[in-house]
């Protein structure tokens, strides 16, 4: 198992674990960033993502699992642990890990004690600068990304897997050490074949207090305990700056070039890079790749100042410490296998040509040296690092900030150039000379929309089924100031109670069955414009409730949620049901019906606007032929006097699909009597004669109109004797059936309601409309 683990839904792309990367160990791909181990060297600089998408693998589970499996397990502290743990003294923490079960203590910093002859032999037999290999991130950065130094590196083990040998060469190989450290590179470390199995665990200090939480152990109340290794004496300076030398017995002096010390991630690379160039040629290297020492590692105090820990580390090392060695340890000698082997773990990537580089930068906008910006905002110190990077698969092109802002300027320039011809086509079609009449009425409502549009007054628009409810909103959003904002509009009888409060008020994840995420509501997305509720009158009493305290506090909760947020929309509600009467029979709340009737426009019915008849007629004769892209000249008279003396149950919507009907029909351009509806045939039949100012027709004309309206009563007559069965009837009338069938369709006849109606006559009972 790897020690750290990416969370790919976390990842934002950021870029900022690429940024901290000291060896680009970071691949780009599929929407997230995740780490290349074979690359890696532990430094633990990706866990600082601001998502928290990479974390530390939890190892207290198999920490418990040791513990409680009745083999002896051993606690070695780090030797930065006082700079940690500074609200405990260093017996209450040997108490603390004690309770937790563990069988004894150690300091890790004796562990300094055993590998320093061996690196006193080493030193004195090199014919070659050497590195020291006691900081794992150093070797792993040696040994994947720089193996011409292999040679170079001490061959002798950390302190930490000398500890874990002098551990279990005392008390048997099957004692389980655990080792506690501020150290994330030494997760990786034991997972080192050639030192697998010295160290069972390594645990963060951090991990050991959530351990102390979760059992509920409070160290500062316990009596001290003892540690129960062999004292490391000066081996406790080995976590300070410097103190390796100290802690290893190497002597050096301020003017001596023969060694060097080198702390810290800049440091460090700078260090190996002049050694792998043979820039500089020192006897002794002492690495360390975290900042003061293995005080400010990965797992550091972020509470405390280098200063403050390395004084916390001094004052430990001078205080009096409670010692009590083990029997067993006492006449203990020192592992004489101390030493290891390394080997070449670098992967090589392809190497780009000059042409592949500049290739991708010339994908990315970059020809000249000038369009280069350096700006790292993709994580790379430089453009060309990071099209090397596209070009070895690590990194890609998205992440160019530059780029990114020009393509999003260029698309923003596109889509205002579509947004400006989708507006302009729809004003053509929606525009406010959609709202069209010769009549007083529609003049009085084309004045009202005027006067209210421009304000942000709650408006309720009343009228019959297909007067123009949804048209009236959306010319009142226009004139409003909201008009560059969204307009939303709910039709509140399509949808069932609970869904739509989901749809109007959003919802959060679970809150019912198949909300599997949150979701935003209407409200909430037409934030800054306005929203139309048509037929408002069909809510339940729930959902008034809701929408009255949304009017008075101008907050949405979405369904299971349990905060509130606010918004600034202007309501816009539409009905054709009588709201007094809701009110005074209790389907209509009071309170609601009063914030709602701010300002009311009244839509009068086309019944009442007989002078607009033929102007809408012709509007909609207009929108036919362009839909159908059919050459349409006209309406003939005796159509325009039919139409003028409809009822029109279903307003200016069933007027403009009679045109559209009537428009398919025509075969010659002009949509005359015959192409509408029979009961428009009718109508003219029974008005003709009292209609003033209509052209009398031709004794043939009104011959075909008599004939045909006998006929109609005919077979209406027919398919009452037959009980509606149209074979039966056809034989009473002795035609074919198909020829019966084609004559249901020319009169509009349909068999559900032939049965229900009398033949019509003249004195009048309206036929079927289609």
């Amino acid at each position: 198992m790897e020690p750290i683990v990416t969370y790919k839904e976390r990842c934002r792309t950021c870029y900022s674990c690429v940024r901290t990367c000291p060896v680009k160990a970071i691949k780009v791909d599929s929407g997230y960033a995740e780490i290349i181990y074979e690359r890696c060297i532990g430094c633990g600089n990706c866990l600082n993502c601001p998502q928290k998408a990479k974390v530390i693998v939890d190892r207290m589970v198999k920490t418990q699992e040791l513990l409680a499996s009745g083999d002896p397990v051993v606690a070695v502290l780090g030797c930065s642990f006082p700079a940690f743990f500074h609200n405990y003294t260093p017996g209450q923490l040997v108490a603390g890990l004690k309770s937790l079960g563990f069988h004894e203590v150690h300091e890790g910093a004796y562990g300094a004690r055993l590998v320093a002859p061996h690196y006193a032999r080493a030193i004195a037999d090199a014919e070659q600068p050497l590195i020291s290999s006691h900081c794992s991130a150093v070797v792993d950065l040696i040994e994947r990304h720089y193996p011409k130094l292999l040679p170079n590196l001490v061959p002798v083990v950390s302190p930490m897997m000398a500890m874990a040998r002098y551990i279990k060469e005392n008390l048997g190989p099957e004692t389980k050490v655990i080792y506690l450290s501020t150290c994330i590179a030494a997760k990786f470390e034991i997972q080192s074949p050639e030192l697998a199995g010295l160290v069972d665990v390594v645990l963060t200090y951090s991990e050991i207090e959530l351990f102390f939480r979760r059992r509920g152990i409070n160290p500062t109340v316990l009596t001290e305990a003892a540690f129960d290794g062999i004292d490391p004496q000066h081996g406790r300076m080995f976590t300070l700056s410097g103190g390796p030398f100290r802690a290893l017995d190497i002597k050096t002096d301020f003017l001596d070039t023969e060694t060097v010390s080198g702390e810290g991630e800049v440091h460090t690379l700078d260090i190996v890079r002049d050694l792998a160039a043979g820039r500089i040629k020192p006897r002794y290297v002492d690495l360390r790749f975290c900042d003061g020492g293995c005080v400010d590692g990965p797992g550091k105090n972020r509470e405390l100042t280098l200063i403050s820990k390395r004084n916390l580390i001094i004052r430990y090392n001078s205080s009096t410490i409670p010692y009590r060695t083990a029997a067993h340890y006492q006449d203990a000698q020192p592992p004489q296998q101390l030493t290891r082997s390394f080997s070449d773990k670098s992967r090589r990537l392809p190497a780009p040509k000059p042409d592949d580089v500049r290739r991708i930068l010339h994908s990315t906008g970059k020809f000249t040296q000038g369009d280069e910006l350096n700006c790292r905002a993709c994580g790379y110190n430089s453009c060309r690092e990071h099209a090397v990077a596209v070009f070895q698969g690590l990194a890609d092109l998205g992440m160019c900030l530059p780029f990114n802002l020009r393509s999003m300027e260029e698309d923003r320039g596109r889509l205002m150039q579509k947004y400006e011809l989708v507006t302009r086509e729809l004003n053509k079609q929606l525009g406010e000379d959609m709202i069209i009449g010769d009549d007083r009425d529609n003049d009085e409502v084309v004045a009202l929309i005027r006067q209210v549009g421009p304000t942000p007054t709650t408006v309720l628009i009343r009228g019959e089924t297909g007067t123009g409810k949804e048209l009236t909103a959306r010319a009142i959003h226009r004139l409003s100031a909201r008009a560059d904002k969204p307009l939303v509009t709910v039709n509140c009888t399509t949808l069932t109670d609970s869904l739509l409060e989901s749809e109007l008020f959003g919802h959060k994840k679970g809150a019912f069955t198949g909300a599997i995420a949150d979701r935003k509501g209407l409200f909430e997305a037409a934030d800054g414009g306005t929203i139309f509720l048509d037929e408002i009158g069909d809510i339940t009493p729930k959902l008034q409730a809701e929408l009255l305290r949304l009017l008075d506090q101008g907050e949405v909760r979405p369904v299971g949620g349990t905060s509130a947020k606010r918004v600034d929309v202007r309501l816009i509600a539409a009905t054709n049901k009588d709201l007094e009467a809701g009110v005074r029979d209790g389907w209509f709340r009071e309170d609601l019906y009063y914030r709602l009737n701010v300002f009311t426009i009244q839509l009068p019915p086309l019944r009442e606007r007989e002078d607009s008849i033929p102007i809408l007629a012709r509007h909609f004769l207009g929108k036919a032929r362009k839909k159908l892209n059919k050459p349409l000249d006209g309406i003939e008279e005796r159509a325009l006097a039919a139409m003028r003396h409809y009822r029109w149950p279903g307003n200016v919507r069933e007027m403009q699909n009679i045109i559209e009907r009537a428009a398919v029909l025509t075969q010659d351009g002009v949509i005359r009597l015959e192409n509408l509806p029979s009961v428009f045939r009718d109508i003219y039949g029974e008005r003709a004669g009292a209609l003033p100012g209509v052209r009398r027709t031709s004794f043939k004309a009104e011959r075909e109109t008599h004939l045909g309206r006998l006929e109609r009563n005919l077979i209406l007559r027919y398919l009452e004797e037959s009980g509606g069965n149209v074979s039966k009837a056809a034989r009473l009338a002795e035609v074919p059936r198909r020829t019966f069938y084609r004559l249901l369709e020319r009169y509009g006849i349909t068999l559900q309601r032939s049965l229900s109606k009398q033949p019509a006559s003249d004195s009048g009972s309206q036929p079927n409309v289609l």
